[in-house]
């Protein structure tokens, strides 16, 4: 049985899904709405333990939470880009922007292609378009010059 094909159940700690729960709500949303979880659960799950998953949901076309995880990956990078972030988390931004530049589709392009500019100008930081979904929402590629457009 996939993951598609399975029933979600629900999280047995929402502030700490387990990957292969994630993955279970990402292809049934409907049952827990995001309106039903945690507050700033975006921020509590877009950390090293689950980014692996965030990132496949991301590049899956299929996938009904894909705007969620894509949002979520953009929480990720901006994290990743910090001074103090560590060399691990930089790394393995580095492997997704790469994977994404290399097989992902408009979206997930678009979103490399900022992580590379964020990572080359890390000022250009806009907590709206990075933490609060504003890239999501309105997809544009960051210029390496300007802050929004």
């Amino acid at each position: 049985m996939t993951v598609r094909e399975s029933t979600f159940f629900g999280f047995a700690n929402p502030v700490d899904p387990r990957p292969e729960e994630l993955q279970a709500w990402a292809y049934h949303p409907e049952a827990v709405p995001l309106s039903g979880m945690p507050p700033d659960w975006d921020l509590l799950i877009s950390g090293d333990v689950l980014a692996p998953t965030l990132f496949e949901l991301a590049m899956d076309r299929q996938c009904p939470a894909r705007r969620f995880a894509q949002h979520c990956m953009y929480i990720y990078a901006a994290d990743g880009v910090r001074q103090n972030a560590s060399g691990q988390r930089k790394r393995r931004l580095k492997k997704f922007v790469e994977r994404a530049e290399e097989v992902g589709d408009e979206p997930m392009s678009i979103w490399a292609h900022n992580c590379r500019v964020l990572m080359s100008r890390p000022e250009i930081f806009d907590y709206t378009d990075w933490i609060e979904g504003g890239l999501v929402r309105h997809p544009r590629r960051l210029g390496l010059f300007n802050n929004r457009r």
